[in-house]
């Protein structure tokens, strides 16, 4: 058996395979990816994977069972670029495809829902066995402001009273490796996030809690923290879907209680506390 792992040199892909190897899966690995020389350091077989090269996609499948379909990066190109691979699956004979997908991708307002809508629904018209995990936001989207939290004393963002239920990478990437080794997740969609919801303001008040200093939560108008993410260099197109997804998020789009993410890994997910103070 080949398990394939899209996206194998990224954030969330090298805790996949990293998850996997620890299930004593070394030997089945395929790392898909746009650079080879990149993923060296993974030691399981790697492949050329460009999701604008169709050839290089039906190459890269050759053998492969089971493929672990990160969702890509490139926002506005996904829906394409997903369609290039599920359709170089169809022609490889890829068994089943696990795809990580967005939490309530059928109703989310958040503007990144429509893409990974289409890939679910090409998923399904495939005829290929597939999974969706509907993932929930990455609590690293949120700590990795902690820095410039603690640097200008105020947590700044657009969510206002909004309920975050996110959980760090390694507990999406447990699930992955949980889902895709056990045949009775087939057909299904999982709803995934993690056990507790906090708001900003409270992110900002455990943040002040373990660094003992007075940090406090600043919510601001889409249009003003978009513009304050411009002018510290993010790019625009980035800074406006920041915001926007802030936005979002004020609207409870990225809570969810169900717990499903912790029941399919057999542990709690990893607290928003002990999040904070490993980047600390």
């Amino acid at each position: 058996m080949k398990i394939g792992i899209t996206g194998a040199t990224g954030q969330l892909g090298t805790l996949v395979v990293n998850e996997l190897k620890k299930r004593e899966y070394n030997n089945h690995l395929v790392a898909l990816v746009r650079s080879t020389e990149k993923a060296k350091d993974l030691e399981i077989e790697t492949r050329e994977f460009d999701y604008d090269n169709p050839k290089s996609l039906e190459k890269g499948l050759q053998g492969i069972d089971r493929l672990v379909f990160i969702s890509a990066n490139e926002i506005g190109q996904r829906a394409r670029q997903h369609k290039n691979v599920i359709e170089a699956a169809k022609k490889s004979n890829v068994n089943w495809i696990v795809y990580t997908s967005l939490l309530k991708a059928d109703t989310s307002s958040l503007s990144l829902a429509g893409e990974h809508l289409a890939t679910e629904q090409e998923l399904k018209a495939s005829s290929i066995d597939y999974t969706i995990l509907r993932n929930g936001w990455y609590t690293e989207n949120y700590t990795a402001s902690i820095p410039s939290a603690i640097k200008n004393d105020a947590f700044i963002g657009s969510a206002g009273n909004g309920k975050i239920s996110s959980a760090a990478r390694l507990d999406y990437a447990e699930a992955l490796a949980v889902v895709i080794t056990n045949d009775q997740n087939k057909g299904q969609t999982f709803e995934l996030a993690g056990d507790n919801s906090y708001t900003l303001t409270d992110l900002a008040k455990e943040i002040s809690k373990q660094t003992g200093k007075d940090i406090p939560y600043n919510n601001l108008s889409e249009d003003t923290y978009s513009n304050i993410l411009s002018q510290v260099g993010l790019p625009e197109i980035l800074a406006k879907g920041l915001a926007s997804w802030d936005i979002s998020a004020s609207k409870d789009d990225l809570f969810d209680n169900n717990r499903k993410l912790s029941t399919l890994i057999g542990r709690p997910t990893t607290s928003i506390e002990s999040s904070i103070h490993d980047v600390l």
